[in-house]
Parts: C-alpha cells; structure tokens; sequence
C-alpha cells in the first residue's frame, strides 16, 4: 500500500502562505540545491500527487507557465499523475489528473497505488480532512526562518483538528537557516 505523504514549506509560526492567497514569497528563503534535490526525489517517487481544490488550480495556472523554472521539476509536475479532491470542479484539466469527490475516494486510491508514495502538496483544507480520516502517515516539513508575525498568513493546520502525537523521523538543516522535519503519526 502506498504512503501518504504531507509535504509543505512553512514559517516559523506555522503559515503555509503569507497574508494573501498564493504569497509563497518565504520559499525563497529556503530555496536551494538541497530543496531542488528533495524535490526530483519526491517526483520520483511519487505514484501520485494529491491537491485539494485551490492547491490544484494554483499549481496548475503556476506549473503550465513556468518555462523559467528547472525543467526536470516543472515537467515531473506537469507529467505527474495527479489527483484533485473537489465536490465543486467539473473537470481535472492538467495533464495526467483525475478527479476524486471524497475522502473515501482518497482511501480507496491509496491501497490501490501500489508502492510508491501519494504526495499532498499544500492543500491545508484537504490535509485536515485526510487527518480526521487517518489516512496520513509523514509529514515533511521545511521550517522557512520566517516569523510572519502581524502581517499573518494561512496556517497549515487547523485549529479545529484533533491534538496528534508525531514521532520524528528525522531533522535536518539546510543552507539558509531552514529546517527539514520528517514525522509519522504515534501510534
């Protein structure tokens, strides 16, 4: 059975963006040859890449568009299969995505995929509902050296979600200050 995997850049003070939607300007802080690395490992070990709904559109206006990004990135994304979890959207347009309508779509999608890993990039909303689901077992997480502080942003997990034990995997600094943090669940 594949692997749900969580994977987010965040601050210090838990946002996954910064005041408005889609402000990922705290990536440039940790951006570097060990990020690029974690990245095409991923891709490459990924069977699947999982978005809630406003993850996905976001990734797909930025990844069809990026011709200035690193091409081995930008096409595993683009090449990817993906899934998109939504009740709303019509259609799964970026290529190689289908459309799921529910956690248990999700459920039944992971003992199906075998034994490469499931990614969830971003997707704060999805990732609480997949928490409640017990359906995730690490969280990757790269603290940004970053206090967002007053000006706020969007926090990566919810204040409503169930209190979670975490066993680290492993922790990891990188060249700028950040901090890579692999978990599981407690069981």
């Amino acid at each position: 059975m594949a692997k749900l995997i969580i994977w987010n850049i965040m601050s210090l003070d838990g946002a996954f963006e910064g005041a408005t939607p889609w402000d990922l300007s705290m990536h440039e802080t940790v951006w570097g040859p060990e990020l690029e690395a974690l990245s095409k490992e991923q891709l490459a070990d990924s069977t699947l890449l999982l978005f809630g709904k406003k993850t996905y559109e976001g990734m797909f206006e930025y990844w069809t568009n990026a011709a200035n990004e690193d091409g081995e990135i930008s096409g595993g994304m683009n090449d990817a299969p993906k899934a998109v979890v939504s009740t709303t959207l019509k259609s799964a347009d970026w290529k190689n995505s289908r459309l799921l309508r529910s956690i248990d779509d999700v459920a039944a999608l992971k003992r199906d995929a075998g034994d490469k890993n499931i990614f969830v990039f971003g997707s704060a909303k999805l990732t609480s509902s997949l928490r409640e689901a017990g359906l995730i077992d690490e969280y990757r997480i790269c603290i940004a050296p970053l206090l967002l502080g007053r000006t706020g942003g969007a926090p990566m997990f919810k204040p409503g979600d169930e209190r979670q034990r975490l066993d680290l995997i492993k922790a990891e600094p990188i060249k700028g200050g950040g901090v890579l943090l692999f978990y599981k669940p407690s069981v």
